[in-house]
């Protein structure tokens, strides 16, 4: 008798479940009574079965900064993407130790370890640096250029150091006969996004770096380009795409702010049925529910040669007249590696602040010859330098007539411009 209740009580428990996960099944994924008004403006939810996001991380090196990608890293873990992707420039590199690259890689790979999520590798010139270098990227992740096919968009990731030579940037033929083969496998993507390290349509060697090859390939399909390399962002459109050159995720900035495109960030792309939607997050944004901070051990690298600054500002004015959105440029006349530019943006009353290393830090001491260019616009869509509203002997460091001297104390150098 004993058994025969436990079994009822079995039966009744079972269908009782079933029920209810019945009664779960048919309930809609957004319970939401409707009244004749209701407290809400639509219930076309943003979760398309072709929707996602993920998100993007840029250069870290060139002279990384302590505890910036690292707290990216965390950051990223609070927001949650599908996956990440790099642009490049993950390791410092630039070196013939094999030892030092697998030190500087097993750091990385400490931080990339931590996240939530897949995180996908793209070289850049600081990490395939030399061909000991390149084997070294071959040993630790295999290829350098590859696919990704997600919901039906085609992520490809490309090597701008193929094969790697100092100073320039190259797409292998290798290369650009995978590319084709994988773009004519994928023609009916509902979009192709393109990652890679340097932004080739603006690098000198254009014509003879591979990236006009690639963009035949492209031509005909929606695309969108992302790439780094440069420490600034800035947006360009080429065949009529867009193509996205990022700023910093801990690389070596002046960090100046939006104004020089000059920030750390991380770029949050939200892939809809019609195209991407880009959002570039600051660092300093992204802070966990309770207000903590971030800690981290990551160690920055010091830069060396550096020289000591005096903070340096002026006026420009041309024809008498304050000069907004200028371009300032002070050229070390000294021919001492040591010695470097500095330069400025005019505001709209024409004043300005130098920066060497950071912002606002001022001039290194010395003589300099002083360029001014006004751009409009400062880039044009296809990456090319804007035309110069000004008189052109003020744009060559070599011709212009503006010579100025920096000295040890804080100084006030003012421009005045004639034809």
């Amino acid at each position: 008798m004993r058994r025969i209740l436990l079994g009822l009580c079995a039966l009744l428990l079972l269908s009782a479940a079933i029920g209810w996960s019945r009664q779960r099944a048919n309930r809609p994924d957004l319970d939401f009574a409707l009244e004749k008004q209701n407290p809400v403006t639509h219930l076309k939810l943003n979760n398309a079965p072709d929707l996602f996001r993920f998100a993007i991380v840029s250069d870290r090196t060139g002279g990384h900064r302590a505890r910036i990608f690292s707290q990216a890293v965390e950051q990223l873990n609070l927001l949650q993407p599908e996956f990440v992707v790099s642009v490049g420039d993950l390791i410092e590199g630039y070196t013939e130790s094999k030892e030092q690259v697998l030190r500087e890689w097993r750091e990385f790979q400490n931080y990339t370890s931590r996240l939530q999520m897949p995180f996908f590798y793209v070289p850049g010139n600081h990490d395939i640096t030399n061909l000991m270098m390149e084997t070294v990227w071959r040993e630790k992740f295999g290829r350098s250029y590859y696919e990704i096919l997600y919901k039906d968009v085609l992520l490809l990731v490309l090597n701008s150091e193929d094969p790697p030579r100092k100073g320039t940037s190259n797409i292998s033929p290798e290369q650009l006969a995978w590319l084709k083969k994988t773009l004519q496998a994928n023609d009916k993507v509902r979009w192709t996004l393109v990652f890679l390290h340097k932004p080739m349509w603006i690098m000198s060697d254009l014509e003879t770096n591979g990236w006009l090859e690639v963009e035949k390939l492209l031509a005909g399909r929606k695309y969108t380009v992302f790439a780094g390399h440069v420490h600034r962002y800035q947006k360009f459109v080429r065949q009529g795409q867009n193509y996205y050159m990022l700023a910093t995720t801990g690389g070596i900035s002046k960090l100046r702010g939006i104004e020089y495109g000059e920030f750390d960030h991380i770029t949050w792309v939200t892939m809809k049925k019609d195209g991407p939607v880009i959002a570039n997050v600051m660092l300093e944004g992204i802070v966990r529910e309770d207000l903590s901070k971030i800690y981290s051990e990551e160690e920055g690298v010091a830069q060396y040669l550096r020289r000591p600054t005096t903070p340096v500002k002026g006026k420009v004015t041309y024809q008498g007249k304050p000069l907004a959105g200028a371009i300032v440029t002070f050229h070390p006349l000294s021919k001492d590696p040591g010695f470097v530019r500095a330069d400025a943006l005019t505001n709209a009353e024409g004043t300005f602040q130098l920066s060497t290393y950071k912002a606002n830090d001022g001039a290194i001491p010395g003589e300099f010859a002083v360029t001014v260019e006004l751009r409009k616009p400062l880039f044009t869509p296809e990456g090319k330098a804007g035309p110069n509203q000004l008189p052109t002997q003020f744009a060559s460091a070599d011709k212009t007539p503006l010579r100025v001297t920096v000295k040890r104390e804080e100084a006030t150098i003012d421009l005045n411009l004639q034809d």
